[in-house]
C-alpha cells in the first residue's frame, strides 16, 4: 500500500531533458510544454521549515512533441535558495517559518521591501520572459529551456504593493494580465492592476480601501468585472509589525462574514459590496455575468483551519486528511437582490479548472479538479473529477490505487466545438511504486489516453501552465 508521505520527501539533484517511456498514445495534436512549480526541499541546512508553502521552489518541465515526452527538473536559483544552500539557514521570513536572525532585522527587511523570492506557487510571463511567482512582490525570471534562474524581478512602477497574489489572470481578448496586490499601511488598499502582453509595468485599474486586509490567494474575473472574495482571515499593520511568520499574523473572525467586492474593469469603480456567511477559499474556478448578476464558482471551506492543516507536521501524519472544500456557486445580483448559494460538489475538491482559453470570464459548464473517492479519506486527494455544473453532478471520475494526482490542466483540441474536447494533464504520485507519472486523460470522460512514468518521485506541487509554440499560456486555474 502506498503512502502519500513519500511525496513530501525532498528532491535531490537535477534532471536535464530526460526522455520518458510512454504507455498508451499521446494525441498527435498535443504539442507544447507543461511548466509546473511547487516545493522540492523542506530544509535549510539542519533547519526544517514549518509549512508546506515554505519549501524551496522546484521547477518541473514536460515537453510533449509528436507523441514523445521529455522531462526536466531544477531548483529555482532564487536568492532565498542560494542563501540556504550556501549558509544553511533562511534568509527571509517565509509563509510559516521565520529565519533565525532577530526581530529587528526581520522588521528592517520588511520595511525595505526585502521579501522572500522563494517563488514556489506557479509560472507566468513578464515582459516576454518566463517567471516563477509567489505571494510577495519578488519573482524569479528563468530560462524556459534550462530552467536556470536569470535574476530576481521586482516591478519598477509606481504601484504600491506589500504582498501580491501569485494567481493572475490572462485576458486573451485584450492580451493582458490582470492581478491583485495588497497595500498595507495607514490606509490599506486592495489594488487591481493590468499589464499588457510583453510589458514589465503595471497600471492600476481600481482600488478598495480596507481596515483589515484579508489573506487572498486568488480572485475572479469576468469580461466586465473583477471579483474579490474577502473572507474574514485578516490582519492589520500592527499585527504584521510583530515580526512573526507571514500567516501567523492573520486571525479568523467569522462574525465579519465573507464579502464580495465587485469592481468595474473599465472604470475601476466599486459597483457591488455584498456580504454572506463566513467561508474561506484558496481557489476560484471561474466567474461570469448572467442576467444582471455575477456568478462565482469557487472551492469553499467552512473556516481557515485548512491553512494550519498544511503545516508539514500535520501533512506527514499517517492519518492526514486531504485538503479540499466543496465546489460552490454564488450568484450575486448587482442590483442588490438576494444572493443565491448552490453546492456543485460536496467535496473534498480542489485545484478547480475550466476551459480557460475559451471560457474564462464567460459561462462554463464543466469544472475539473482533484477529489477523493473515500467517504473518510486519508492522505492526499486520490482522484480527478469532472463536474457538470448544469446538472449539478459528477460526470466522470479517474482513480488508480495508491495514486495521488496533482492539479489537472485542461488543454483543448485545436478546432474543437465541445467545451470538454481536449485532455487533462496531471502530474500524479504513484505512492506504491514510489515514483511520479505524467497523466494524459481524455477530458470528456477521464479515460486514460497515456501516461509517462518518471524514474523518481517529484514532491507534490502546486500550479503551472501549458505553453504552445506561440508562447501563449493555458493557465491552470482561474
Amino acid at each position: 500500500m502506498g503512502d502519500h508521505r513519500v511525496g513530501l520527501a525532498p528532491f535531490e539533484g537535477r534532471v536535464d531533458d530526460r526522455e520518458l517511456p510512454v504507455e498508451g498514445t499521446v494525441p498527435p495534436w498535443l504539442d507544447g510544454r507543461l511548466l509546473r512549480n511547487g516545493p522540492g526541499r523542506f530544509h535549510a541546512g539542519d533547519r526544517e521549515v514549518n509549512h508546506w508553502f515554505d519549501g524551496f521552489a522546484l521547477l518541473r518541465a514536460f515537453d510533449i512533441d509528436d507523441g514523445a515526452v521529455r522531462y526536466s527538473a531544477r531548483f529555482l536559483g532564487s536568492e532565498a535558495f542560494e542563501h540556504a544552500s550556501r549558509e544553511g539557514d533562511l534568509a527571509f521570513m517565509e509563509f510559516g517559518t521565520n529565519p533565525d536572525h532577530g526581530l529587528l532585522r526581520r522588521l528592517y527587511q520588511v520595511a525595505r521591501g526585502r521579501f522572500t523570492d522563494n517563488a514556489s506557487v506557479t509560472i507566468t510571463r513578464i515582459g516576454g520572459e518566463f517567471a516563477a511567482v509567489t505571494e510577495t512582490p519578488r519573482s524569479v525570471v528563468f530560462d524556459p529551456e534550462t530552467l536556470a534562474a536569470r535574476r530576481t524581478h521586482t516591478f519598477a512602477d509606481d504601484l504600491a504593493v506589500t504582498w501580491s497574489l501569485a494567481h493572475t489572470h490572462y485576458d486573451f481578448d485584450h492580451e493582458q494580465a490582470v492581478g491583485l496586490g495588497v497595500d498595507l499601511g495607514r490606509e490599506s488598499r486592495y489594488r487591481v492592476y493590468c499589464r499588457p502582453k510583453g510589458a514589465t509595468r503595471r497600471a492600476e485599474i481600481g482600488s478598495v480601501a480596507v481596515d483589515r486586509p484579508s489573506y487572498m490567494h486568488s480572485f475572479a474575473l469576468t469580461t466586465d468585472h473583477v471579483v474579490l472574495t474577502e473572507h474574514p482571515f485578516d490582519t492589520t499593520p500592527l499585527q504584521m509589525a510583530r515580526g512573526k511568520p507571514f500567516v501567523e499574523n492573520f486571525s479568523w473572525r467569522p462574525a465579519a462574514g465573507t464579502r464580495f467586492l465587485v469592481l468595474d474593469r473599465e472604470t475601476g469603480a466599486l459597483v457591488a459590496e455584498r456580504r454572506v456567511d463566513p467561508f474561506f477559499t484558496f481557489h476560484h474556478a471561474n466567474a461570469f455575468t448572467d442576467d444582471g448578476a455575477v456568478v462565482i464558482d469557487l472551492v469553499a471551506f467552512d473556516d481557515a483551519s485548512v491553512v494550519t492543516d498544511l503545516y508539514l507536521d500535520e501533512l506527514r501524519r499517517p492519518d492526514a486528511r486531504p485538503h479540499g472544500g466543496e465546489l460552490r456557486r454564488y450568484c450575486v445580483p448587482l442590483d442588490g437582490g438576494p444572493i443565491e448559494r448552490e453546492r456543485l460538489h460536496a467535496g473534498p475538491f480542489e485545484f478547480p479548472m475550466v476551459d480557460y482559453r475559451r471560457r474564462a470570464g464567460r459561462k462554463h459548464r464543466y469544472v475539473w479538479g482533484a477529489g477523493s473517492e473515500a467517504d473518510r479519506p486519508r492522505g492526499f486527494l486520490d482522484c480527478l473529477r469532472k463536474v457538470d455544473t448544469e446538472r449539478g453532478e459528477t460526470a466522470a471520475t479517474w482513480t488508480d490505487p495508491d495514486t495521488f494526482p496533482g492539479e489537472p490542466v485542461f488543454v483543448g483540441r485545436p478546432g474543437r466545438n465541445a467545451e470538454d474536447d481536449g485532455v487533462l494533464l496531471s502530474v500524479a504520485l504513484d505512492a506504491a511504486a514510489e515514483r511520479s507519472v505524467l497523466l494524459v486523460l481524455d477530458a470528456s470522460d477521464l479515460t486514460e489516453r497515456a501516461r509517462a512514468p518518471l524514474p523518481e518521485v517529484l514532491p507534490m506541487g502546486f500550479h503551472g501552465q501549458f505553453f504552445t509554440g506561440d508562447g501563449v499560456p493555458t493557465p491552470s486555474m482561474a
